[in-house]
């Protein structure tokens, strides 16, 4: 089988070449504006209606009637303290603060819940959108023109600029809805609810509103100050008797369940099947038997659409492998979990949807399968305890196993909640000052192919890397993860290439990670693009594809050096470039 057959082969055409089907959602054969249009030609409204209302009208009418009830509450007590006297008032008063004081952490985990659900699917979003489309067009007008210091400048520029633009913005909307508000309840209030629905809608706009306004200033003075991406000038020189570790680096490559299948972003523009996974993998086995590598890294996207076919195959090909097998780690991307369907972007999932959680489920077992005993994941029920990731889901074999087999939503519940508290997953360093590796997940909790691209870091995940890292002071790390944490300063085309494919929040992890900079290497993929660069002291690397791409053009990979300088600082040498042949 060879990329150059053609239709000639066969007098009325070959079916290894595929057909337009194949193009649906490619993003390498149609433009944006050409997949959103079928995506509204096929969209189902009822179901994005429901979907809207449950994830954002609903946590919104929740956080805006949660003054209205707090205040109705309170009210109703100091009544009652008022009115009555004797014993039957004193329990009276008794009943009502239980029921208060048991009542208000539900509901300020409720606010809480609803908040940052919000901030997560519009807010951050928003401003993320904001600064690329400031930085995008001060680059086309005069960026190309400067050296790489003014870039610097011209993006932390942008990043104040969409600061400042936003919060006028939200000053401008509170005040357009201020008329509408309602702060006070009272006791009828918690009878009839439905008279509170505009109030309590635009109470959550309000809210919402202000926290823009206030963060978004925060974010891009933030960001305008922190330090810019740059290109790395050069590789750092690794001094003799250094402790070494040699890191083969893969990504997105985009398994797929068929002999002759395409792949989603390239369609018919790419190669067919697995032949260029199997290609790489066979070149790392040789390279390994010269020259042994420590890890084998492959950042996310080891399927096209999360099927079980596309796992399968993906086992099959590692399995080939028994002693590469032992020594390779991966992390979930994008395509692993979040493509609801991969000939039809206007497909959607509800929230509840158990079809989402069995991508999520199959992306568990691989991992588990593959790494289960090495690496450590945190015991929820243990401030800093930590256990293997296979003994966290063991006590969950049988509800894995019940859901995978007829699914129901109590199961998939219990999925997602597995799914939030096993990242980050941790190889903790083999001795003091070693090297540790952190995987992390970074896909947002997406129901929609059309965005299946956007990236997250969650504060509790945040949270529990710093604990994981805290427990092995003076230790350099691997930071594994899918998504690139920033736009890179790198020119494109059109604007469509730097938004929603960055993590949103990626400016404030990046923030986060600077007391561990200097010996950290941030490794990712996502966008099959080959750049290494610094943010600050922290150095980065993102991965090309070594399948996807023009089916006639060559792809690489690399393998990379990583040393001890001796000093607290982990360094990064010239990496080893492996090219593979444009065949499948």
């Amino acid at each position: 089988m060879a990329d150059e057959d053609n239709r000639d082969d066969l007098p009325f055409g070959d079916p290894r070449l595929g057909d337009f089907e194949d193009d649906a959602s490619s993003t390498q054969q149609k433009s944006l504006f050409s997949l959103a249009g079928s995506l509204l030609a096929e969209i189902s409204l009822p179901k994005l209606v429901f979907a809207w209302i449950l994830s954002i009208a609903l946590p919104g009418l929740l956080l805006g009637l949660a003054p209205l009830i707090a205040t109705a509450w309170a009210a109703t007590l100091t009544h009652e303290v008022i009115s009555y006297t004797g014993i039957g008032a004193a329990l009276l008063l008794i009943v009502i603060a239980l029921v208060g004081w048991f009542g208000w952490r539900p509901l300020l985990r409720m606010v809480e819940t609803n908040f940052w659900s919000l901030n997560a699917l519009a807010v951050q979003p928003g401003y993320a959108f904001f600064r690329e489309a400031i930085r995008h067009l001060t680059e086309k007008l005069i960026g190309r023109r400067s050296d790489e210091a003014a870039r610097g400048r011209l993006r932390a520029f942008s990043a104040a600029g969409a600061g400042v633009v936003l919060c006028l913005l939200a000053i401008l909307v509170i005040i357009l809805v201020w008329p509408y508000t309602r702060w006070a309840g009272n006791a009828a209030d918690l009878v009839a609810l439905r008279p509170l629905i505009v109030p309590a809608l635009a109470n959550a706009v309000t809210i919402v509103s202000a926290y823009l306004a206030i963060s978004s200033l925060v974010w891009g003075f933030a960001d305008a100050s922190m330090e810019q991406p740059l290109d790395l000038e050069q590789f750092d020189a690794i001094p003799g008797g250094a402790r070494q570790w040699r890191i083969a680096h893969l990504s997105d490559v985009h398994v797929v369940g068929e002999r002759y299948g395409f792949r989603i972003e390239s369609g018919r523009a790419g190669p067919r099947g697995n032949d260029r996974f199997a290609l790489a993998m066979a070149r790392l086995a040789a390279l390994d038997a010269v020259d042994p590598v420590d890890l084998i890294l492959i950042t996310g996207d080891m399927t096209d659409a999360g099927l079980s076919t596309e796992w399968a195959e993906f086992a099959d090909v590692l399995s080939r492998y028994p002693q590469l097998q032992k020594r390779t780690l991966m992390l979930p991307g994008n395509h692993d979990v979040n493509i609801v369907d991969r000939a039809n972007p206007a497909r959607l999932d509800l929230p509840f949807s158990p079809t989402k959680r069995l991508r999520q489920l199959r992306t568990l077992q691989a991992i588990a399968n593959l790494q289960g005993e090495r690496v450590l994941v945190a015991d929820v029920d243990s401030e800093a305890g930590l256990r293997t990731l296979a003994a966290a889901l063991a006590a969950h074999k049988g509800d894995m196993d019940r859901f995978a087999d007829r699914g129901g939503f109590r199961l998939s519940l219990e999925v997602a909640r597995l799914w939030d508290e096993l990242f980050p997953m941790l190889v903790p360093p083999d001795q003091n000052g070693g090297l540790g590796i952190v995987i992390l997940n970074s896909n947002a909790e997406t129901h929609f192919s059309f965005t299946n691209a956007l990236g997250f870091i969650p504060a509790d995940q945040a949270r529990r890397l710093r604990r994981m890292i805290q427990s092995h002071r003076g230790s350099m790390w691997i930071i594994a993860l899918h998504h690139h944490l920033i736009e890179y300063p790198m020119p494109v085309k059109a604007f469509s290439e730097r938004i929603g494919t960055a993590l949103v929040n990626g400016s404030w992890f990046l923030r986060a990670l600077v007391p561990i900079a200097a010996r950290s290497v941030a490794l990712h993929g996502h966008r099959h693009i080959d750049w290494i660069g610094t943010c600050g002291a922290l150095k980065i690397v993102s991965a090309p594809s070594p399948v996807m791409g023009r089916k006639d053009e060559p792809t690489h990979f690399y393998i990379h050096t990583l040393a001890d300088s001796g000093d607290g600082r982990l360094l990064l040498g010239t990496p080893q470039r492996v090219d593979l042949s444009s065949s499948p």
